[in-house]
């Protein structure tokens, strides 16, 4: 494929306004960063380590702390040098290989909700086949399958916007390469197909299996006689339905919200949500609810201290 673009330099601006909060701010990023990649390494560990966690169920959230150590060490590296220098040169190839990795990342993550989802509902509502429905061998495989449509959501959209010519100034008001924001540099118009691929195939699909699955896991629950029955089925559930909403609550509204002005400063903010924080909180929030990740956390101390 021979570019046809003679640009070779892209310009993230970044946050150029933080002025005496510039030090701060790298510092809590550095914190964020550090805990994400501890936080989503352990839970990968414990799985690993543990056979108490051996379902598919702490299979899905070992896949998905994949998919955030993926995105953060795609995203805040970069970010963490916008932030220290005031801006960041990166190359045109640089900025389509970082939007691959995001894309990837993030379009497995939306997927790999709605699996999760599925997973619950057929706990739930099935409990008698689920280790049926949900074998080794189906998990494997719904993973292949989510890793494959993310690279090619990704792909599709760099093949697309990779031979398109670049017009104006070549500088980017955001903190990493986004098609989104990209558009503005791009002289054609080619703002409906990502919108197509990342609004209703990666988001809106699978956002309506995720809230279909719980309509009927709700009912199933409000069908239990009793209250410590009822809670035990809900808590289950209830760590990844936080993570849900937090995840799908963010980045359907940094895409939904209309870009240039005031509202770039709320993109930036809610993609910080999603690309930053949410990595950070996933962890926690799988690991303080859930007994089970207690116990091979204390198991593994257990162990390194007798070693």
């Amino acid at each position: 494929m021979v570019l046809t673009n003679n640009v070779t330099i892209i310009f993230l601006l970044g946050f150029p306004n933080l002025q005496n909060f510039t030090f701060l701010f790298f510092s809590l990023l550095v914190l964020i960063f550090c805990g994400t990649i501890s936080g989503n390494l352990l839970i990968m560990v414990l799985y690993l380590v543990s056979k108490t966690l051996q379902s598919p169920m702490y299979f899905f959230i070992t896949q998905l702390s994949l998919c955030d150590l993926l995105l953060t060490t795609d995203i805040v590296p970069v970010l963490l040098h916008t932030v220290l220098y005031g801006g960041s040169s990166i190359t045109l190839i640089g900025c389509f290989i970082q939007y691959f990795f995001f894309a990837t990342s993030e379009s497995s993550e939306c997927l790999l909700l709605s699996v999760m989802s599925y997973d619950r509902y057929v706990a739930i509502c099935n409990p008698l086949r689920y280790h049926c429905i949900m074998s080794h061998g189906v998990c494997v495989t719904s993973v292949s399958m989510i890793c494959l449509v993310g690279v090619i959501v990704a792909s599709v959209n760099i093949t697309v916007t990779y031979n398109v010519y670049l017009c104006g100034r070549h500088v980017i008001d955001h903190f990493y390469c986004d098609i989104e924001p990209m558009m503005h540099l791009f002289c054609a118009h080619i703002s409906i197909l990502h919108k197509l691929l990342m609004g209703s195939l990666i988001v809106v699909i699978p956002f309506i299996i995720i809230v279909t699955s719980y309509v009927y896991i709700v009912i199933t629950i409000l069908k239990i006689p009793s209250t410590t029955g009822r809670h035990k089925a809900f808590s289950t559930c209830s760590s990844h339905l936080i993570v849900v909403s937090m995840f799908y609550g963010t980045l359907m509204i940094a895409y939904m919200f209309p870009s240039g002005g005031e509202s770039t400063t709320l993109s930036k903010i809610l993609s910080l949500m999603y690309t930053v924080l949410t990595p950070l909180l996933n962890p926690i929030i799988y690991t303080l609810r859930n007994n089970n990740f207690k116990e091979a956390f204390h198991n593994l101390k257990s162990i390194v201290k007798s070693k």
